[in-house]
């Protein structure tokens, strides 16, 4: 059988675990069948896929059974023999099987690999093919007494899945389809220097919404393109979005036919870009799009670019950092980033450019689109030779140490004096150390409190706005860029919060599963001594005594924990060290087309843990 990527069927759940759409590829199935009819297990026979009602039914009991639509992905206390949570393996929370009409102990009835998607209030299943004794290796593991997948086991869920990179194509599927459905179909986001003359001005203008030019209208790039939004000024004049990040599309199930479709056909995925197949359909083909018969037509440019030629990079940092400000726990700070591009080439040119600030010490890892073609890289430099697709795609990823300090550094500090009210001040450190063409859109800072209610909050802070919503206070610090550009911007905001009275929350948890209940009956016994420490720690007690453990979706979210979030955004160099300068960058055949450079750093993952409560933290071994 093929190693490649092929689905046998599809279903969609609503919310109330209703089909909502199926699709089933008979020519995959056809495949599946015969492969069971050449097996002399009577085990393996053949059955037909279930009907919507009988895959309903299947997926309810298997949330029944497992406690929710994932799973435990362990195994508990309910966990049942030939279960996915009997596995005792995580991945079952997301490759999981059902047993159709419920009769378990026969093999035959296992529906196996599921991939489980849930988007919004969707869940996607898809069944990708794959060979018998796939199948019949997982059902003999399900029904193994011991659990856990033991190291140089001959059999184990992970080397199975390795085994099997329909998998990951299932994924891909599914993620796609769930995009579609709801909406949210994305594209990386290029940015356009756009020049101070009119005729520049007015080239991105127009390129912005899907224009080449006003001379010579060049065929629709693979994605609509809706007016450009104007995001910030520099010196060097307007930075604006060259296309959506995201493309609207109603939930209707005959653009979700229509897609499948395209994308799909007889369930092989061919192009799962939803910008790509909308194109085609709309601009269609000509004798002009004849490729040169010297080049052969690449799969991710299914049509060729005619218009108005240019090529757009945009380095794109994300800084994730955890700032403790504690002497016994350093700071945290990495970068995770992309290189976008988009490349409005006429034909099928390569593009060619070395890549600098690759430094040992900066860039832990790499990773490319499979246009590119990478040679082993070695020093400051990598060279990259790539045939580009189709509107705006990542063309790299990487990983990355920041080259410079923190954007934002300082401390935050949040201490209960009473049972419903705190005492909190910031102080904080906008770009020390950065100078100018670094321009810091917006910052904004955050303080959740997803278990307390906030009735009101007071103080000033020595800059921007405060504004709170139910379960948290939001202190926007820059919403000027004109006010931030390439200066050092002190910041404080003392103050307090007042939540309304405390009120405990048992819910379930997976702790509760497992058994792990703590007693809640227990004699708590407090010092009634006059100390200003003893009285906070009883608060602090008297608050996270009815807190749960954190559930699996999100490990760090034990409420016990508080912090504030950073978010924000800037315009200049990048902090990862990554650059690209438009003069190396080399088109074959040779032709005149501008390059332009943009660079952008965003928060991902800021947080400033509050320096007087309890915070997590990895221990890190000895050197």
């Amino acid at each position: 059988m093929p190693s490649g990527c092929c689905i046998r069927a599809l279903w969609i759940l609503n919310n109330q675990d209703t089909v909502i759409f199926s699709r089933k590829f008979p020519v995959v199935e056809k495949r599946w069948r015969v492969s069971c009819e050449k097996e002399t297990d009577d085990n393996l026979k053949y059955y037909l896929l279930p009907n919507d009602s009988e895959l309903a039914a299947a997926f309810i009991d298997r949330k029944k059974r497992e406690g929710s639509a994932r799973g435990f992905g362990i195994r508990v206390s309910q966990s049942v023999r030939g279960s996915d949570s009997w596995l005792d393996d995580p991945i079952t929370r997301h490759v999981i099987s059902l047993f159709i009409n419920g009769e378990e102990k026969l093999e035959n009835n296992l529906l196996w690999p599921l991939v489980l998607h849930i988007k919004g209030s969707y869940s996607i299943l898809v069944l990708p093919l794959v060979e018998p004794r796939h199948l019949k290796s997982y059902s003999t593991m399900c029904g193994k007494s011991d659990c856990g997948s033991a190291v140089g086991a001959d059999e184990n869920l992970s080397s199975l899945l390795l085994d099997l990179p329909s998998i990951t194509g299932g994924f891909i599927v599914a993620q796609a389809i769930g995009d579609v459905i709801l909406g949210e179909v994305m594209e990386p986001e290029v940015l356009v220097a756009a020049s101070p003359s009119v005729g520049g001005l007015l080239d991105s203008l127009t390129g912005s919404i899907g224009i080449s030019s006003i001379s010579a209208r060049a065929k629709p790039v693979a994605s609509p393109v809706s007016a450009s939004t104007v995001s910030g000024t520099s010196s060097s004049g307007a930075v604006m979005f060259d296309s959506p990040k995201a493309v609207s599309r109603p939930l209707e199930k005959d653009v979700l036919r229509s897609f499948i479709s395209s994308a799909m056909p007889f369930g092989t995925p061919l192009d799962l870009s939803y910008s790509n197949i909308s194109a085609i359909k709309t601009t269609g083909f000509s004798s002009s799009d004849t490729p040169p018969t010297e080049r052969k037509q690449p799969a991710w440019k299914p049509y060729l670019y005619r218009g108005k030629q240019r090529i757009l990079f945009t380095v794109h940092d994300t800084v994730h950092a955890a700032l403790y400000d504690r002497d016994e726990i350093p700071d945290v700070i990495t970068i995770s980033g992309q290189v976008n591009c988009r490349a409005e080439l006429e034909g099928l040119p390569d593009v060619s450019f070395p890549l600098t600030g690759l430094d040992a010490a900066r860039i832990e890892s790499l990773t490319f689109h499979p246009c590119a073609q990478v040679p082993e890289h070695g020093g400051d430099k990598q060279g990259i030779t790539f045939s580009p697709p189709l509107g705006n795609f990542v063309l790299m990823h990487y990983q990355a140490h920041c080259s410079v300090g923190p954007p934002v550094k300082g401390f935050y500090q949040l201490s209960m004096v009473s049972e419903n009210e705190g005492a909190f001040l910031f102080r904080l450190s906008l770009l020390e150390g950065y100078k100018a063409p670094v321009v810091m859109e917006f910052c904004t800072v955050t303080m959740p409190f997803p278990r307390r209610k906030v009735v009101s909050f007071d103080g000033t802070p020595s800059i921007g706005t405060v504004s709170n919503t139910e379960y948290s206070v939001e202190w926007k610090i820059v919403t000027n860029t004109r006010s931030v550009s390439g200066k050092t911007i002190e910041a404080t905001f003392p103050g307090t919060v007042r939540f309304a009275p405390w009120q405990p929350q048992r819910t379930p948890s997976y702790g509760s599963a497992l058994g792990i209940m703590a007693d809640e009956d227990s004699d708590h016994e407090t010092e009634s001594g006059g100390s200003m420490v003893n009285v906070e720690d009883y608060i602090m007690e008297k608050m996270t005594k009815d807190l749960h453990a954190a559930d699996l979706e999100d490990p760090f979210c034990w409420q016990g924990y508080n912090y504030a979030k950073v978010s924000f955004k800037m315009i200049g160099p990048s902090l990862s060290g990554m650059s690209i300068d438009p003069k190396s960058v080399n088109i074959f055949p040779a032709v005149k087309a501008p390059v332009e450079i943009s660079t952008q750093v965003t928060a991902g993952d800021y947080i400033l843990w509050n320096t007087l409560g309890k915070c997590p933290v990895t221990a890190t071994p000895n050197a």
